[in-house]
């Protein structure tokens, strides 16, 4: 029988750290059976906020050659699996198709539908909804955990945010922008989505956050980002929609930076600089800034 060679030793070193590492993956299973427990009679469990938070610790701590990209995709597969015994757990993606020739249809071979793979895991249900406003509706009675659509654009001919308008509890919320951690180099530049679910806006310290300004006149778009920025806000984009069944009902949609809540004085500010025209100004969301190339760039 020959010796055992250096190679063998260092296999079983590495077979060493694969138990320490299940070990670990198996109590940290018990802490969350634990966190469950405390979130008992919470209809919705998912806090995109600190799923977001642990990303941005983990990368930004992390030293060596292991890809920093690969790091963050164990991440969220570990995430999502622990969510999925919190409590129910799926996904639906806006897939438009013939009613809706506006936007281009996406498959499960492309767009948001594997974005929202990507981010939410190889084995969690996922479905399409070509209908915006079902989608919608889904999420609000938790037929759905979570809804993917396509990002605003400023020429969409029926946008999905207005159905967002509402100060009803149960209303859903933008709380996430895809790509988190980047896209494979076989997808578009261009495909980007919202994920919507009805939960709180938390801040992570890196945010921006969608609101909705209603008025009964119309405005321009260069008033309102004018406005936006006297009121101390800087928009990072805006559009308007009109919606023909009720054409006294103008609604506005502004991206802006940072983490802003209802109760804001930026609100009041923004309020103040439109010179009564908003009816209502409201938050519909926010989202924690995607990692960037550089922060997930690799040692070499």
């Amino acid at each position: 029988m020959s010796a055992k060679s250096p190679l063998d030793a260092l296999r079983r070193e590495i077979d060493a750290i694969d138990d320490a590492i299940h070990d670990l993956i198996m109590e940290r299973t018990k802490v969350v059976e634990r966190v469950r427990e405390a979130k008992r009679g919470q209809p919705v469990k998912i806090r995109p906020a600190r799923e977001c938070s642990i990303l941005y610790r983990l990368i930004g701590r992390h030293k060596g050659p292991f890809p920093k990209r690969e790091l963050a995709r164990i991440w969220r597969e570990l995430i999502v699996a622990t969510l999925s015994f919190e409590g129910p757990f799926s996904i639906a993606v806006h897939t438009p198709g013939d009613s809706e020739p506006d936007e281009p249809r996406h498959d499960r071979r492309s767009g948001r539908w594997n974005m929202a793979r990507d981010h939410f895991g190889s084995f969690t249900p996922i479905h399409g909804i070509s209908s915006a406003r079902r989608l919608v509706d889904a999420v609000r009675t938790h037929e759905a955990t979570v809804g993917v659509l396509a990002l605003p654009g400023l020429d969409d001919n029926k946008p999905w945010w207005p159905h967002l308008a509402s100060t009803r509890p149960d209303t859903p919320r933008i709380t996430t922008r895809l790509p988190f951690i980047g896209s494979p180099e076989d997808r578009g530049p261009n495909d980007q989505a919202l994920v919507i679910c009805p939960v709180a806006a938390e801040p992570t310290g890196r945010d921006n956050t969608y609101l909705v300004v209603e008025t009964t006149d119309q405005i321009s778009l260069e008033r309102l980002t004018s406005s936006l920025k006297k009121a101390r806000m800087e928009p990072r984009f805006t559009a308007s929609w009109n919606d023909p069944d009720t054409p006294a009902r103008r609604l506005y949609l502004a991206e802006v930076e940072g983490f802003i809540t209802d109760d804001d004085q930026k609100i009041i500010r923004l309020s103040e600089q439109l010179e009564g025209v908003a009816s209502s100004i409201m938050s519909i969301g926010s989202y924690g800034l995607p990692l960037t190339p550089e922060e997930l760039e690799t040692e070499k």
